[in-house]
């Protein structure tokens, strides 16, 4: 008898554990209940577009990787892993598919990879094109861009004409190469282009000269993207084309200088744009650990306000191609109330977001991970749960 009442309450106790929520530290995780009121969105194909691209995700930190001083020599095909410490598997693209993403963009550098013609090198393009593949063929949106190559489009009256010939003939090879790829394959002109090492490299400033010039030298460099890829043939001649403005920044897409290029194909441009806000909590280090002040919200509606109305209220489409909140010590329960703020006041303006994973989960530095490349699991589950809830479609 005492037997059968000490493994009675042995039963009783491991059940209660597997039962109890899960806990981060002492506290739980709770993912916050939001009721927000979905803005009124014009009924044409591009807003039906957005919709559809659901959640999404970033490889970053994998082809984007350049040479640096301390690489300079390094195999061309290394760079993919010299800063995610690990090659890209077809696994992992499936771990991205069943934790519920269904658009994936893939930032790539390619300045490395070209020669003084700048002729893609065939290695490196068939390596990208097969991780390419890997998505596309799973019914997944893929957006491919020209990454860390911001010298070879940097936007300033100086280099324009090298710009405008790198831009021309990269984006030629790539129109070719995926012109067969139907609207699933978005292409994007370039990441956060800017005036390197200016007083404004990191924000528009309207009053001042240099980045006027610079605005409208990107408005060109924009152009001649659309144009090439127009002429590439195939599905080319109508795939969605992402530009974005100065340093990729809301302000960059907002102010009056920017300006959408010309399209043979109708509202087939989208705005692309980046924001980590608030900048203190999302990106800063250290800047602060938490969330939840009504000065933190604002930032975020300002931007989000600004893009719909400009924008989104009138039939453009926008995506805000990276966002990510930093881990800062032990503040998932802020990263969740964020993520969950963040990304279910875009799903009300139909503004799609992608999460910006570096493969970093730990330490001091920028840690974005959301999955473990090498294990191919969840790091934060609660805040891809917190995604799914208010991004997905």
């Amino acid at each position: 008898m005492k037997n059968g009442m000490c493994m009675l309450l042995i039963l009783c106790f491991v059940l209660s554990l597997l039962s109890a929520p899960a806990l981060a530290g002492a506290d739980e995780i709770m993912i916050p209940e939001l009721s927000v009121a979905g803005r009124a969105v014009p009924d044409n194909e591009a807003m039906a577009f957005l919709r559809g691209m659901g959640a999404g995700w970033n490889l970053g930190n994998t082809f984007d990787a350049i040479k640096q001083g301390w690489n300079k020599n390094a195999d061309e095909m290394t760079l993919e892993s010299v800063w995610s410490r690990i090659v890209t598997t077809e696994e992992m693209i499936d771990t991205v598919q069943r934790a519920g993403f269904t658009s994936i963009r893939i930032p790539v550098s390619w300045h490395d990879h070209v020669d003084a013609d700048y002729q893609i090198s065939r290695r490196w393009l068939d390596r990208v094109q097969e991780v390419v593949d890997w998505a596309y063929s799973r019914g997944m949106r893929v957006i491919l861009n020209t990454h860390h190559d911001e010298e070879q489009f940097l936007p300033t009256p100086a280099h324009r004409e090298e710009s405008l010939r790198y831009i021309r003939t990269v984006w030629q090879q790539l129109a070719e190469r995926f012109r067969d790829y139907d609207d699933r394959l978005i292409m994007e002109s370039m990441n956060e282009p800017r005036m390197l090492n200016h007083d404004n490299e990191w924000w528009f400033n309207a009053d001042n000269q240099d980045c006027r010039e610079s605005a409208l030298v990107l408005n060109e460099l924009n152009q001649a993207f659309v144009d090439t890829v127009r002429a590439g043939g195939g599905y080319n001649a109508t795939r969605y084309l992402m530009v974005p403005g100065y340093d990729a920044s809301p302000e960059g897409a907002l102010n009056d200088y920017f300006a959408l290029p010309k399209d043979t194909a109708d509202n087939r441009v989208i705005v692309s744009v980046h924001a980590y806000r608030p900048y203190s909590f999302a990106l800063e280090l250290p800047g602060v650990a938490t969330f939840g002040t009504d000065a933190q919200k604002r930032d975020i509606l300002s931007f989000m306000d600004g893009l719909y109305n400009r924008y989104i209220a009138n039939g453009i489409p926008v995506v805000i191609g990276e966002f990510g909140a930093l881990k800062k010590g032990d503040n998932l329960q802020d990263r969740v109330s964020w993520t969950a703020f963040y990304t279910a006041h875009a799903k009300a303006r139909n503004l799609p977001v992608l999460w910006w994973d570096n493969n970093a989960v730990s330490g001091s530095g920028e840690c974005f991970g959301l999955i473990d490349r090498e294990t191919c699991t969840v790091t934060f589950p609660p805040i891809l749960e917190t995604i799914m809830k208010y991004s997905a479609d």
